[in-house]
């Protein structure tokens, strides 16, 4: 009989397909939970099948008034709670150093603990991980435990991705988590023109905010999908993937799809998609880089001030090289 695993992941959709090689090597060694925001249940049976899901959302992670603790649904919160402590775990683990994860593990009385102490969440922990070096990618938290899970990962530079799939079609994706995270979409618009000039099939996708705007700069064909499902559907049919720092570059990037991101607020080092083909663009300087998602200005600047020009430049080269890579022998 496996022992039993709990892995708490309560953030982004990118933040839990980083996470996607250890719960895919997890269920080998154990028989494995993870608590997770509702689209994990869409993720799960096609990314990692073997895997059960309890949907979560967690008031936390709000990104306002998360601390508005009289609107918490505290009868659901315990509801969970008391569900998870008689699961028995044992083993947890957290690949964030959030000590809110590391209460919630005890809470539900799990055995053994891993995860990242900070402020003091070492209390809560059983074992603590040493995090990695500060410029690494977020993948590296999730390889450090694994490893401490006894799993073999691949390293960062060795992550499987599925073969190729050649295809003129380039899907466009507009949004992201946080408007911070938004390059501007007239930009969005002038890189699809000039990708259909070159003969590209473009599908422009995007959050259900932006779809009247795109609509009144005059891209007719949008589609704003509502689920994990209708962006798997979109994928399936790219050949590449353009997009900000967003969940759906990630999942494109763990169903083979190379990728081209915008990185803003962010560091392409930390979050860049898992896909080796995969190339990224970094907005302009800013002393408070990175800044997680609150930005001090009227506007993000980082994005604002990086031009189409700039943009184009970088992607030409992304698009050149995807394209002698496709190109059949002796062309």
């Amino acid at each position: 009989m496996k022992p039993k695993l709990l892995i708490v992941e309560l953030w982004g959709l990118g933040d839990l397909v980083i996470g996607s090689p250890l719960l895919g090597a997890a269920v080998e060694q154990y028989d494995v939970t993870l608590l997770a925001k509702p689209y994990a249940v869409q993720l799960q049976q096609r990314l990692w099948p073997g895997v059960r899901v309890i949907p979560f959302v967690a008031p936390w992670t709000a990104f306002k008034g998360k601390y508005r603790m009289w609107r918490w649904p505290l009868r659901t919160l315990a509801g969970m709670l008391w569900q998870l402590r008689r699961e028995r775990f044992d083993f947890g683990a957290s690949a964030r150093w959030d000590p809110r994860d590391h209460l919630l593990l005890a809470l539900v009385g799990v055995k053994a603990r891993l995860g990242y102490a900070r402020l003091g969440s070492g209390y809560f922990l059983t074992q603590h991980l040493q995090r990695p070096a500060a410029e690494c990618h977020r993948y590296e938290y999730w390889w450090t435990l694994g490893n401490s899970l006894q799993l073999r990962l691949p390293s960062l530079n060795a992550i499987p991705v599925a073969p190729p799939h050649p295809s003129r079609t380039i899907l466009v994706h507009t949004g992201a988590g946080q408007a911070v995270r938004v390059w501007p979409l007239e930009r969005f618009q002038k890189i699809t023109t000039r990708l259909r000039a070159e003969g590209f099939t473009v599908v422009v996708a995007c959050d259900p905010d932006q779809y009247d705007d795109w609509l009144r700069i005059g891209e007719s064909a949008v589609v704003s999908p509502t689920s994990v499902d209708d962006l798997f559907a979109l994928i399936e049919d790219a050949g590449l993937f353009i997009g900000n720092d967003s969940g759906p570059g990630h999942l494109a990037a763990a169903c083979g799809v190379p990728t081209f991101s915008v990185f803003g607020p962010q560091l392409p080092e930390w979050f860049a998609p898992l896909h080796p083909g995969g190339e990224s663009v970094e907005g302009k300087p800013c002393p408070y880089k990175p800044c997680s998602d609150y930005c001090r200005f009227a506007e993000p600047v980082c994005l604002t001030r990086l031009s189409e020009g700039e943009v184009w430049a970088r992607l030409k080269q992304f698009l050149d090289r995807h394209a002698r890579a496709s190109a059949p022998a002796g062309h």
